[in-house]
């Protein structure tokens, strides 16, 4: 099967081999969008736990290291939230969790941004092959219907349907290995933001509030 018949058994798949080459090109575009943004965020969380945890002379540079190649950082947020007060009493550690509590809530929407897009393409590949399938038999049994001996005509049909069924699947199985991967990463980064939450609440010695309201 060379390139100019699968071009063939697309042009006669009534556009849904075409949709699923679009449905491909969108799932890969996403996934490798979000698998370098959450990698990124993964590795800048680590080393800012990491930095924060010691207690050396260099942490407020490498500190500020962090915050300079990674603008975007979400755990950015919660450090801006603790920086402005720090807790003294009961009362005021109550309301720092809730301040931190919510900053966290405003950064997870950003995590999984377009995730929703290949979740629907997950869904929507397999009901698509299934339509190719639908259209290639009907090309196949209308070739028999007509009564002409045209065995070629029949088998390019079931091929077609076979590899719109194929094409459906692969995209599916594809998207879902990585939108399991991906949100794996996100539960991770989300971890990550907890636990720096904690450590501000509960690490209130005076190199962590040095760093933070230096920062």
């Amino acid at each position: 099967m060379n390139l100019s018949h699968l071009i063939d058994i697309a042009n006669d798949s009534g556009g849904t081999l075409y949709l699923m080459m679009l449905l491909l090109t969108l799932a890969l575009t996403v996934i490798i969008e979000r698998s370098r943004y959450l990698s990124n965020m993964l590795e800048a969380g680590d080393h800012l736990i990491r930095l924060l945890k010691s207690r050396s002379a260099d942490s407020h540079s490498g500190l500020t290291d962090i915050f300079h190649k990674y603008p975007k950082l979400p755990h950015r947020q919660l450090i801006d939230a603790a920086s402005s007060a720090q807790p003294a009493t009961r009362a005021d550690r109550e309301s720092m969790d809730s301040t931190l509590e919510e900053a966290v809530m405003h950064e997870v929407p950003k995590l999984d941004r377009s995730l929703w897009m290949l979740d629907t393409i997950i869904t929507l590949a397999p009901l698509l092959g299934l339509f190719g399938t639908i259209l290639g038999m009907f090309n196949a049994f209308s070739v028999l219907g007509s009564g002409q001996d045209a065995a070629a005509e029949v088998t390019s049909g079931i091929a077609e349907a076979l590899l719109a069924t194929a094409s459906g699947l692969v995209v599916a199985m594809v998207g879902l290995i990585f939108f399991n991967s991906l949100n794996t990463r996100i539960r991770l980064v989300v971890h990550q933001m907890e636990t720096l939450k904690i450590m501000i609440l509960n690490r209130a010695d005076t190199t962590i509030q040095g760093h933070l309201k230096a920062l």
